[in-house]
């Protein structure tokens, strides 16, 4: 039996984080909810954050419970740590992976220190993934057991220090027994639907939420291969390697389809072939990433790992070649398609997670 703790949950209204606070409690630990209030969407921007909402469910499931809910207010920090890191990103032609920044610079930063700060010991999330106790007393992450709703790629620029503090208790449950667990617990949100994309952009697409903060910046629509141009862009902030639809380029007469293969920053181009595997630069046998994060010893000499290239994305063989400091090549044995710089690798040894870093 695991010994009683004072864990701050994370509970962001949906049925995972739900669940999350439902067996900490079947389990007797003292707990609190809280949502954390990040963004309401000021800017009046088209579309919505359903955050009210959302705080209304997560009240409702601790009310359920017999547990303290709370809302902490984190508006600023992720203004500046989250929405700051977006746009700046998208600024300087890179993509950026908000859901990862938020978890390390919010839930498992602000967030976990303003629980240490008010007593908890830990802090506990609906992700699914799985954190195991090591002889050495550290901690490993451990992708999810279903391998369908894994969500450790999210973590993978946490440290040691945030994941001993951190706790997921849904980590080991396919998502059918999840749903079937909030049933029986009469959870009110036990049917809600998961939710998608970021919560302060709620339902509008990413290009309608950067025009409202970056200025279009027009230039020609050039085709790799032979220097042509085939038409024009509002930004190369609202395109991202390997991109197919939205190009604004009409397929040719054999019913081909463009794909963004790269940005030329010299005259604002955007780059375009074929979709094809000799698309010129679509396709990368090796990178370089930076800032490196690991949870894990880090890795000082050339080996043998796996890396997870994006979300949704089988892991695959690599080799890791250290450089010094934070940065590192990467080489993979079988070519990959369209990473564009700003995304992240996690970089993996089988199902363990031992870190990230950012492509260059």
């Amino acid at each position: 039996m695991a010994p009683r703790e004072k864990i701050l949950v994370a509970m962001s209204g949906g049925v995972d984080s739900s669940v999350a606070a439902l067996l900490l409690k079947q389990q007797g630990h003292d707990l609190v909810g809280a949502y954390m209030k990040n963004w309401i969407n000021e800017d009046n921007i088209i579309g919505h954050c359903p955050w009210m909402q959302d705080i209304e469910d997560a009240r409702a499931v601790c009310d359920r419970l017999g547990i303290e809910f709370r809302v902490v207010n984190l508006m600023q920090e992720y203004r500046e740590r989250v929405v700051a890191y977006l746009l700046d990103g998208y600024r300087r032609g890179l993509t950026p992976n908000p859901d990862i920044m938020c978890n390390r610079e919010i839930k498992f930063g602000v967030f976990l220190q303003w629980a240490r700060d008010h007593g908890f010991g830990a802090v506990a999330t609906g992700h699914y993934a799985r954190r195991t106790s090591l002889d050495d007393g550290s901690f490993a992450l451990i992708e999810g057991a279903d391998k369908n709703k894994d969500q450790s790629y999210f973590l993978a620029l946490l440290s040691q220090a945030q994941l001993a503090d951190a706790r997921f208790p849904i980590g080991h449950i396919p998502k059918p027994e999840l749903r079937r667990l909030a049933a029986e617990a009469g959870l009110p949100n036990a049917a809600k639907k998961d939710s998608q994309g970021i919560c302060f952009i709620g339902e509008v697409k990413m290009q309608d939420f950067l025009r409202q903060y970056v200025p279009d910046h027009p230039g020609p629509i050039v085709r790799a291969t032979d220097g042509q141009t085939v038409g024009t862009h509002p930004g190369l902030h609202y395109y991202t390697l390997g991109q197919r639809k939205g190009i604004g380029v009409p397929s040719n007469t054999d019913n081909k389809a463009y794909v963004v293969t790269g940005k030329r920053a010299a005259d604002n181009a955007l780059l375009v072939a074929f979709d094809a595997a000799d698309a010129p630069g679509l396709f990368q046998t090796e990178v370089r990433v930076h800032s490196l994060q690991w949870n894990a010893a880090p890795v000082t000499a050339p080996r043998r790992l796996e890396g997870r290239v994006r979300y949704r994305d089988p892991r695959v063989s690599i080799e890791f070649i250290p450089e010094g400091g934070d940065t590192a090549r990467v080489r993979f044995d079988e070519p990959q398609r369209g990473l564009a710089s700003g995304q992240i690798l996690a970089i993996h040894d089988g199902e363990r997670l031992l870190g990230g870093g950012v492509y260059v």
